[in-house]
């Protein structure tokens, strides 16, 4: 029997963090908890694995090599990336964070950081996730997407947005009501969408 993919975490967490020992640790205690963790030893090693098309939230360290926190956070604004942030900070660095949650942060975090205080944040970060909706996607990436339906799917798309049900479009194409309910899901499966709701959203 073929391995069945791995279902798709609802959110990663990118830790931005340059000592080994801690990054390491703050993956450990997230994985154990069932988060899917992105680990980056420097704000230019986030830039370059960040993947705007994820859901994901940010624990950040404010002191880090090249690159610091704050300056990181600043050019995601820059940038017009909106990622729910989370700042890391020694003792000594609290004006820094206090800083950084006026530009946005969603909480701070001082080191040695307790276990359940970081969840805490990190479940803050899933709830202001969860209730918003998919970024905008490039036009480019919509149409590779919408090229891979075949022209029947491409069929039931156009009835779909029309907010017509399984059974009427079934009538007018012709063909069963299962047969229309698999290619639902095929749809949803190449446009890489949970429903209508997110597909009217993307070609609206």
């Amino acid at each position: 029997m073929a391995n069945r993919p791995e279902p798709e975490p609802e959110f990663y967490v990118y830790v931005v963090e340059d000592d080994a020992p801690v990054l390491r640790s703050f993956c450990a205690l997230l994985s154990a908890h069932g988060y899917a963790s992105v680990p980056c030893e420097s704000a230019e090693d986030f830039l370059a694995k960040f993947d705007p098309e994820r859901l994901g939230c940010l624990l950040l360290d404010v002191r880090l090599p090249g690159m610091s926190g704050m300056k990181l956070q600043a050019q995601l604004t820059e940038m017009g990336i909106d990622i729910p942030i989370i700042i890391v900070t020694a003792h000594g660095d609290v004006p820094i964070a206090v800083q950084a949650m006026r530009a946005g942060a969603i909480d701070f975090i001082e080191k040695p950081t307790e276990a359940d205080r970081l969840l805490e944040a990190i479940e803050l970060a899933g709830g202001l996730l969860a209730n918003r909706a998919p970024p905008e996607l490039p036009k480019k990436i919509v149409s590779s997407r919408l090229a891979k339906l075949t022209e029947r799917e491409q069929e039931v798309l156009r009835h779909m947005l029309l907010g017509k049900l399984n059974k009427e479009i079934a009538a007018e194409l012709g063909i069963s009501r299962r047969t229309i309910e698999v290619h639902r899901s095929r749809i949803r499966e190449k446009m890489q969408v949970r429903g209508i709701a997110d597909l009217i959203r993307m070609l609206g």
